[in-house]
């Protein structure tokens, strides 16, 4: 039976150290190909800005050859080429031209296409079918390269037109440049970089070998224009282009491909790369990763193997604990004991709250005082003046005008008896359970109560009523206070400000909402707003200890709905939202 266990444990064991390994070997791996880009990354700009160099530099020479071109084209010898005249004289000139500017060959083409005049070509030689000469006898600069006509060597040809008084084009001035004297230059400097027409044909490179090799059909690289094509291979990691090539000792085996058109002469700059730094690179950073987590695994492993030893001296203290049993079970009953009384404590607190949420009711009341004496009094001082209108009509037998004002004094004394009943129904200490009540009343007789406060402090309520009862779940009194105390917090909370409109809004759905948005300042610190005792009212000034957005949200919590504040740019949005309770048969909402 031991010997199985034992087995078992380093069957176990074999495995966690298997799995570790190949968890190195996988970090490993990830941490090599990020390097690897990194370090393609920083190959890329440094292969960018030799290729920069090098392009810049092929253009300038030949840009140069284009300015010779258009320099000479205005000569004042011509018009006498054109003439077929000086021809001798022309060819001396061209020459001292060639020689002096490093140009391979100047000359100039006559309206037929011909070699009027030229330092190094044969005369009578019809270039006529030369794109570049019919761009230059159409009036424009025209350019092109090759190996044919007129001359063997590799170069570029720059054509300017030749006008004559009348601004007609009476022949063009051709300047040859030799690709090889520019090549001589940096023939052999790193990295390697060729040069491609149209065709994909390589033109001028730093690797002479390359030259005249082309592009495949279908596909990257370059094959040479003889025999069979060497090893290549391509591929992309990331947003880079890796050639794998075998074309020498010259050219390196892993290159990072890297390409730039040049419209302006017509060719494609290209650049290979040696990428052996970049591996070398990430292959250290992985080997660096792979040796500190073998590290780590080796020492979790010494420590695992500790552990294991201490489990066995563990196994020997088990005996003692069974001792200490007894004492625990001594503890449990005290700890039961605590638990009672915590209890009780929280039943204490729950009463607590409840004490609390009425005392912030007659708070409310308390500062609503004046103002709902004041809807008192009016109704009362118009009873007074319409009753003493109707004695004075009935004297004058004049029942309709007396039966009007009684009219009247009755829709006074039903005002009063409104204030009146959601006053009491306001202060009343609710403890009744939760039932269907509508929303849109309850938010009806919050605006009457308010009303006063809300004429006092001038705000502008913008009120849509729904057009019928949105039932919630939770009681009149509870939520008409949560409202009370939203509508008298944005009261207060636009006091001073230019613009004071209160907006309120039922949004009647799956889960009825009623949002109060103010013009007020907004909400200083959100996160502490339903805390209590928080306020951001000035010490002394006697409109509240801080405690109505915490009964708010104790009451709305109780009704299983959520009220939330935030900032909306203009002030702040206040959205209390309840759950739907529908009506059950024969159920009569609550008064």
């Amino acid at each position: 039976m031991k010997r199985n266990v034992i087995k078992s444990g380093l069957v176990q064991r074999s495995a966690i150290v298997l799995a570790f390994l190949a968890t190195v070997a996988t970090i490993s791996a990830g941490v090599w190909r990020h390097g690897y880009l990194q370090a393609l990354g920083q190959v890329a700009q440094q292969g960018r800005a030799a290729l920069d160099l090098n392009s810049d530099r092929l253009v300038g020479q030949v840009q140069r050859a284009r300015e010779l071109a258009v320099l000479m084209a205005d000569h004042p010898m011509m018009p006498a080429l054109a003439a077929g005249r000086q021809g001798d004289r022309a060819a001396q000139l061209f020459l001292e031209v060639a020689d002096k500017t490093a140009a391979l060959d100047v000359m100039f083409v006559n309206r037929a296409g011909r070699v009027q005049a030229a330092a190094r070509a044969a005369a009578g030689a019809d270039l006529g079918d030369q794109d570049y000469i019919r761009r230059a006898m159409q009036g424009a600069l025209g350019w092109g390269h090759g190996v044919d006509r007129p001359l063997a060597p590799r170069a570029f040809y720059a054509a300017a037109p030749a006008f004559d008084a009348a601004g007609r084009v009476q022949g063009a001035v051709v300047v040859a440049v030799d690709m090889t004297s520019i090549e001589d230059s940096w023939r052999g400097s790193n990295p390697a970089v060729f040069f491609t027409d149209e065709r994909g044909a390589v033109f001028v490179s730093n690797r002479s070998e390359l030259v005249f090799w082309e592009r495949p059909e279908n596909g990257p690289g370059l094959v040479p224009p003889e025999g069979a094509a060497p090893a290549f291979d391509s591929y992309r990691t990331g947003p880079h282009e890796v050639w794998q090539l075998g074309w020498g000792p010259y050219l390196p085996q892993n290159a990072l491909h890297l390409t730039r058109a040049l419209p302006v002469i017509g060719l494609t700059g290209e650049v290979l790369i040696d990428v052996a730094p970049a591996r070398a690179l990430a292959t250290s950073q992985a080997a660096a990763v792979a040796a500190l987590c073998l590290a780590f695994g080796a020492l979790l492993f010494l420590a695992t193997e500790r552990r294991r030893t201490l489990a066995a001296a563990n196994a020997q203290l088990e005996a003692r604990v069974a001792e200490r049993t007894a004492a625990l079970s001594d503890t449990n009953a005290q700890l039961r004991r605590e638990a009672t009384e915590r209890e009780e404590a929280q039943t204490a607190l729950a009463r607590a709250q409840a004490d609390l949420v009425q005392a912030g009711k007659l708070s409310a009341l308390g500062q609503m005082s004046a103002g709902i004496s004041h809807e008192l009094n009016q109704p009362l001082m118009a009873i007074r003046s319409f009753a003493e209108n109707a004695v004075q009509y009935l004297d004058r037998d004049q029942p309709d005008r007396a039966a009007e004002n009684l009219g009247r004094i009755s829709d006074m004394a039903r005002r009063m008896g409104r204030i009146i009943k959601n006053l009491r129904a306001f202060a009343r200490n609710d403890h009744e359970p939760q039932t269907r009540v509508d929303a849109a009343a309850v938010l009806r007789s919050a605006l009457d109560l308010t009303a006063s406060r809300i004429d006092r402090a001038d705000v502008t309520v913008a009120y849509d009523p729904p057009p019928g009862p949105v039932w919630v779940r939770g009681g009149d009194v509870r939520l008409g206070q949560v409202f009370v105390n939203l509508i008298a917090n944005a009261a207060d909370a636009m006091e001073g400000r230019a613009t004071r409109t209160l907006r309120i809004t039922i949004e009647d759905g799956a889960r009825p909402a009623i949002h109060f948005a103010d013009t007020g300042p907004g909400i200083d610190m959100p996160d502490k707003m339903f805390e209590p005792f928080y306020s951001t009212k000035s010490v002394g000034s006697g409109d509240g200890m801080g405690l109505g957005l915490s009964i708010s949200y104790g009451i709305v919590q109780s009704f299983g709905g959520e009220i939330k504040g935030s900032n909306t740019g203009e002030g702040a949005l206040f959205t209390v939202r309840l759950d739907p309770m529908p009506a059950k048969p024969g159920e009569v909402r609550a008064a």
